[in-house]
């Protein structure tokens, strides 16, 4: 069996940040693999590890500054990577899901995997519709928000445990090939060791421009336009005393009974 990983490099931000127009300031931010993918990544390894998986293939949309990051999932154990580029991606300010799913569904035609596992969502965008949107573009089944899968896949079919709304959880088969879009808490991810953070470096790289992969550049036209960006103003109706509780105690009574709690 074959599994490709998506992944990205996500921005982080500092607890005090300043915005400059539609963008937070460059000195607040920082870099790292998405959270939902390194779970993703973890259970493709495992897979392999226990003998299902012959090779593990990442695939990432960025550019060359983001290789650095998106090789933490080589030193966890993927075998190779696929990173996408172009010039004509440089400024596009957001990547719509329908660019993302032509670039992604091409290089999954292209590798030919049995299983793709992507995050639930990105911790940049959040749009948590790619997984899904790349399954019905190829034709592929999908489970989405799965928080287990068995280790087990008997005559191609991979059973798996999915979220629902209202906590409500679903057991259900899905047939292979299928895209399954991971959720944090479904496994432990790894650190990288010493040993596998060396292994990565010589491990294979591959980046593919959108002509490669027989991508046009109007794909990446985007019909969303982020026009506006602000921190949103956070209310608190919190009362806090200073005090022992015999000094406080009367004046959390009184606020009890002026809400209707007490009489």
């Amino acid at each position: 069996m074959k599994i490709l990983v998506t992944v990205k490099e996500v921005a982080t931000v500092e607890d005090e940040f300043e915005i400059e127009g539609t963008e937070i300031t460059d000195q607040y931010l920082g870099a790292d693999l998405n959270e939902w993918d390194d779970y993703a990544i973890e259970e493709a390894v495992q897979l392999q590890e226990d003998g299902i998986a012959d090779e593990v293939v990442t695939v990432t949309i960025g550019s060359e500054e983001c290789e650095q990051t998106i090789r933490q999932a080589l030193a966890k154990g993927a075998d190779r990577a696929v990173r996408v580029w172009d010039d004509s991606l440089e400024g596009v300010d957001l990547l719509d899901v329908n660019a993302k799913t032509e670039i992604l569904s091409a290089v999954i035609e292209e590798e030919d995997p049995d299983l793709v596992l992507t995050g639930v969502q990105a911790g940049d965008d959040s749009f948590a519709a790619t997984g899904v949107s790349v399954a019905e573009n190829l034709g592929f089944q999908w489970g989405a928000v799965v928080n287990h899968l068995e280790h087990d896949f008997d005559d191609g079919v991979a059973s798996v445990r999915r979220e629902l709304e209202g906590g409500v959880e679903e057991l259900t088969d899905i047939e292979l090939p299928a895209v399954l879009t991971i959720q944090t808490g479904i496994n432990e991810p790894r650190y990288a060791s010493l040993r596998g953070i060396r292994q990565a470096q010589r491990k294979e790289l591959d980046v593919k421009a959108l002509a490669d992969i027989g991508v046009d550049e109007s794909t990446i036209e985007s019909e969303l336009t982020l026009t506006d960006m602000y921190e949103p103003e956070s209310e608190s109706d919190a009362t806090v005393w200073e005090g022992s509780a015999d000094e406080t105690a009367a004046e959390l009574g009184e606020l009890l009974r002026d809400k209707g709690v007490a009489q």
